[in-house]
């Protein structure tokens, strides 16, 4: 069963340092530049985790064939 997730209602410090580093104008190509970092960022930690549950789980390849082919 999945877990609801609470609300947030205050932001956390890492929030509150990222408002203050960037409370100042920026142009429209550094706001992508810097959204580009925190995508590749995310992107690479998703990466090792699903790294991490397939070597847990022992999937194969074969095993990602059949779940993209398993009739819904």
């Amino acid at each position: 069963m999945a877990t609801a997730l609470k609300p947030h209602t205050e932001l956390n410090q890492m929030q509150l340092t990222l408002l203050k580093l960037f409370n100042r104008p920026m142009a429209d190509k550094e706001i992508v530049e810097l959204r580009d970092v925190l995508v590749e960022h995310y992107d690479k930690l998703l990466k090792e985790e699903l790294g991490r549950v397939v070597e847990a789980k022992g999937y194969t390849q074969e095993d990602f064939e059949k779940m993209l082919h398993k009739d819904s």
